[in-house]
């Protein structure tokens, strides 16, 4: 009988421990549902309870993983926001296509926008008081530097060059160096790798005068001056493209050149000043950008391993505010829109993947067909690599400024 009872007080315990057993799941489980549907009307990230009973690991782990979701929501707000232009290019641009006349005046207000994001640094000074020593002379062509006062503190320099031989006021292009560079390496000096094929001087052995002008070069002291910019709500592209227009006020004072032909032909960050200069400045009448034309959205937030992206690097004076709100490259483009110009773009070159510069092209080519002027740009896809192409640059020049 005590076997009997012992047996039946085992199974009645067993019982019972199952019984708090199912009962400790189902609070469990009831718990696990209460806290779902308090993330869903509250959506936080719960670690923990109670961050006095926490361990010290799982704290340690809610910091970084807070930290790391707040990083990437972030960045696909604002990556969404800026692939978002085409849709914004529908309010902010108003082409009207019907004369040139008319999509002059229809894109005005995009360029007085454009003049706003890079800069206006107001009057230059009164008087230019250019200063002129020797840079090259050979059996063709003559070549010096010129000073010229910009504002009361600051100059710009630049090499004139033009052929020895002339009759007439000679068509000019301003030849416009990348970073890193300098005027001397459009003239075919400390160009070791071979980007630059000696074009300034080639071009004026050609008939042309050319104007190299001299910017800050190396992206640490560009960024230095750029931060100084940006705390005066300017950009340091607005300071030397001040410095590229009082050259064309100065120009006009070389009665050996031709005013009414002027052109600019920059590589490299040289193309990005060719390409923010002309939508700004009448004067020049024709453009050649060399390796820098791009989908822009992409090439500044969009990482990939096709191409080279802005945003993963330390080239901070790179960046304009306000620029991806408005401005693609094609948009740029119908700011120097009659005007003719050629895009020259190698495959071989790293800082853009050559199908999107492609689609970028179509879409400011049509602002051209749809006014009547498509032979007025042009595209110069080869097989090369970051550098100019020379006798495609020269045959488009000759066409559109008229020498020899």
């Amino acid at each position: 009988m005590a076997l009997t009872r012992d047996k039946q007080e085992g199974q009645e315990f067993r019982r019972l421990k199952e019984g708090f057993y199912r009962v400790s799941v189902l609070k469990a489980q009831a718990h696990w549902l209460w806290k779902q549907r308090e993330k869903e009307r509250n959506p936080t990230m719960t670690f923990y309870d109670n961050v006095l009973t926490a361990p010290e690991g799982l704290i340690r782990r809610g910091i970084n993983d807070r930290q790391s979701l707040q990083r990437r929501e972030t960045e696909d707000f604002l990556r969404a926001l800026s692939e978002e232009l085409p849709r914004r290019r529908e309010q902010l641009w108003q082409w009207d296509y019907s004369s040139v006349e008319a999509f002059l005046q229809s894109v005005e207000p995009n360029r007085q926008r454009w003049l706003a994001a890079v800069g206006d640094f107001g009057p230059p000074a009164a008087e230019m008081a250019p200063q002129r020593e020797p840079f090259l002379e050979d059996e063709q062509i003559i070549a010096e530097w010129v000073t010229i006062r910009l504002f009361d503190r600051l100059h710009g320099r630049a090499v004139l060059a033009r052929p020895k031989e002339h009759s007439e006021p000679l068509p000019l292009v301003l030849c416009q160096h990348g970073i890193s560079s300098s005027p001397e390496r459009v003239f075919g000096f400390a160009d070791e790798e071979g980007y630059y094929h000696a074009y300034g001087r080639r071009l004026a052995a050609a008939g042309f005068a050319v104007l190299a002008p001299l910017n800050l070069t190396f992206g640490d002291p560009r960024a230095r001056y750029h931060r100084m910019c940006l705390m005066l709500g300017k950009t340091l592209w607005g300071l030397e493209i001040a410095k590229l227009r009082r050259f064309l006020d100065y120009l006009q004072t070389r009665p050996e050149i031709d005013p009414q032909r002027l052109g600019m032909w920059g590589i490299s960050l040289g193309g990005a000043y060719t390409m923010f200069t002309l939508p700004l400045e009448p004067r020049l009448k024709v453009g050649i950008i060399t390796a820098w034309f791009n989908d822009r959205v992409r090439k500044m937030v969009i990482d990939d391993p096709r191409y080279s992206c802005f945003l993963s690097t330390k080239e901070e004076h790179i960046f304009i505010p306000g620029w991806l709100w408005e401005f693609d490259d094609s948009d740029l483009l119908s700011l120097i829109c009659p005007r003719p110009v050629q895009i020259q773009t190698g495959k071989c070159d790293g800082i853009a993947w050559w199908p999107l510069v492609v689609e970028e092209f179509q879409r400011a080519r049509a602002h051209y067909e749809k006014l009547g002027l498509a032979d007025r740009l042009e595209l110069d896809l080869h097989e090369g690599g970051h550098e100019i192409r020379f006798e495609s640059g020269l045959r488009f020049l000759r066409r559109w400024l008229g020498c020899g």
